[in-house]
């Protein structure tokens, strides 16, 4: 089961909308399958590692670290195909809260006469895909807040000079974050303070949409956050009352505008969460 949450771990956040799955499938002593989920959500580990293992799947045990799906989407059910495999045992880290499954692949497994056991390492598994779980339950996002911050709760110095005030390590987090995450989101302040790229710097990895929120328009068109060269695109947050003037000054090839409702001026962020769970991540 470890093996198969590290392979899942690996391609986290390349699998939006779908979790990201691995799955070890073990004759005797021996691997003799692995597969995790594909970029974009296809396909699953499980299919992956049963057509790695061929026939030796048969009478073999998988290991997966979330549930295997039980609904007919672009592809078949990974319960269905490791049932017609003839796999004996399956072990499963978390049950999959999506209702469409959630429970639902363990009972074709039973079915099936396969044994099945269940949390194995499940408190790991769940962390794994924590954003998907959140999506899945509260209909938004999971977020994560960056703060780097000195012991006397400072983020610059007084000057304003300091460029970083955090390590190398923390700063290979962030992007690795950044390569895990479906989004990265900064306020106005922080594009008119630093003009960031927003990017992921990690071999291997992949940007994040962009988000900027600024209710008011203070940030410059011409920032470097509205012009980078990137798969990803960039989403302009502002107030309904800028939409049109947002729309004419900022819009672009990978540049979006949105508006959410603000209250006192500010921009409602229980809102805009809401919008990026609809869209998926």
């Amino acid at each position: 089961m470890r093996e198969a949450l590290a392979l899942a771990d690996e391609r986290l956040g390349l699998t939006t909308p779908n979790p990201s799955v691995g799955c070890v499938i073990v004759r005797g002593d021996r691997v003799v399958g692995r597969g995790v989920t594909g970029i974009g959500g296809r396909p699953h580990g499980e299919t992956q590692a049963l057509a790695e293992a061929g026939s030796r799947a048969r009478g073999a045990t998988a290991y997966v670290s979330f549930e295997p799906c039980a609904h007919f989407g672009q592809t078949p059910p990974c319960a269905n195909a490791l049932a017609a495999a003839g796999v004996k045992r399956v072990v499963v880290g978390c049950v999959d809260p999506d209702p469409r499954v959630s429970g639902q692949g363990i009972a074709i497994l039973k079915r099936a006469k396969i044994k099945v056991t269940t949390g194995v390492l499940e408190a790991e598994a769940l962390r794994l895909n924590e954003g998907f779980i959140t999506r899945l339950t509260l209909g938004r996002p999971l977020g994560l807040l960056k703060l780097a911050m000195s012991v006397d709760g400072r983020i610059a110095a007084a000057g304003g000079d300091s460029q970083w005030i955090s390590s190398r390590e923390s700063r290979e987090l962030v992007h690795r974050w950044r390569r895990e995450c479906d989004a990265v989101m900064v306020g106005a302040g922080t594009v008119i303070a630093d003009n960031p790229r927003l990017t992921c710097r990690i071999e291997g990895g992949r940007d994040p949409v962009r988000v900027v929120v600024d209710a008011h328009l203070r940030t410059a068109p011409a920032a470097r956050v509205y012009r980078q060269r990137s798969k990803a695109s960039t989403i302009l947050v502002t107030m309904p009352a800028n939409l049109a003037d947002a729309r004419q000054r900022y819009e672009r090839p990978g540049v979006e505008v949105i508006s959410v409702a603000t209250h006192a001026g500010v921009i409602e962020l229980d809102r805009l969460m809401l919008e990026f769970g609809h869209r998926g991540w």
